[in-house]
Formats: C-alpha cells, structure tokens, sequence
C-alpha cells in the first residue's frame, strides 16, 4: 500500500471514527496530492507525497508561532492537532543531539573549515539525510561547529 493509498483508506477510517480533524486533515492533504498530480501531469510518487507532507507539516508549524505569539490559543490547539495528523506519516526527524553528530561527521568527511562553505554543508546534509533532517537546525549546528 503505497503512502497515497494510506491516506485515502485513513479518511474512511476517520470519518468512521468521526475523528473531524483528521478527516479535515488527511482530506486536504489527498486533495493536495491530486492537485500536484493534475498540475505537473505525471503519476503520483512517494516523493511527491512526503513532499507535500512535509510542506503541510511546515505550514502548520509556522501557523502554530504565529498564532502563539498573537496569543490565538484557540486556533495554536487546531494547528496542533493538525500537525499531530501530519506527524503520523512522516519519517521520525533526527534529534539536536543527531544532527549535531550528523553535521560533524559530514564537516569531516567533506573538509569543511570555515563558514563560507555552509552551502556546501547544507546541500550534502539535505541531500544525504532528505526528509529527516531540519534544514534551519542543521544550518544553526553548522555555524556554532565551524566558529
């Protein structure tokens, strides 16, 4: 069952289970996918799917701050349990203390001795680790590493 399927059987499952917030959630997100597939005409992938996953897991995060920081409790409790939903199909993110470890394994391995090459570091940290590492913690670890 690929991912895509996942998601499509799981709205059945929450509608059963009147579980109003995943079923919006995981509504939108099939919705999202179909709308990627009509726009750029090609089959619907697994990369395509977790992209859109973790774009709408970025969203909700950034609306969480926001909301936070508006003193909106009411809404930063939705995008929660949104993101909650979203979280669920995602790969588990490596922690601070992995990704410090990831980076200084990664400065090693490509010789990296000053700031100027963070973009050398950044495109071989996301692109070895894609999907399961953040890109502002990794940029944030890069630059305390190499001061």
């Amino acid at each position: 069952m690929t991912l895509y399927e996942k998601l499509q059987a799981d709205v059945k499952q929450a509608m059963l289970a009147r579980d109003e917030v995943a079923r919006d959630t995981l509504r939108m997100l099939v919705a999202a996918v179909k709308k990627q597939e009509i726009e750029q005409g090609k089959e619907i992938t697994e990369e395509l799917v977790m992209t859109i996953l973790q774009a709408a897991a970025k969203t909700r995060a950034e609306s969480i701050a926001q909301f936070t920081a508006a003193g909106r409790n009411d809404l930063v409790a939705k995008e929660q349990a949104e993101l909650a939903v979203v979280r669920r199909y995602l790969p588990q993110q490596l922690d601070e203390a992995q990704t410090k470890a990831a980076v200084a394994a990664l400065i090693g391995e490509l010789g990296i001795t000053s700031k100027k090459d963070i973009g050398v570091l950044m495109k071989a940290a996301m692109a070895k680790h894609k999907g399961v590492i953040d890109g502002k913690l990794v940029q944030k670890l890069a630059g305390e590493l190499l001061a």
